[in-house]
């Protein structure tokens, strides 16, 4: 299953700029398009914690 479409419309990054976030259905991951973090999803549900999150600014991706 994969995630709806209007929920990924109001999705956005955790982080202060909350910018939206791309989606990769084979991955299964949510990509900022600011910062460059990215968030798993997990049996369908986003997982937007900033602890959990790969990547970003002076973090490796």
């Amino acid at each position: 299953m994969a995630l709806d479409p209007q929920l990924l419309e109001i999705l956005a990054c955790p982080d202060t700029h909350h910018a939206p976030l791309t989606y990769d259905a084979e991955a299964q991951t949510l990509t900022c398009t600011e910062c460059g973090r990215i968030f798993e999803v997990r049996d369908d549900v986003p997982v937007l914690l900033l602890d959990e999150a790969r990547g970003g600014p002076g973090q490796p991706s």
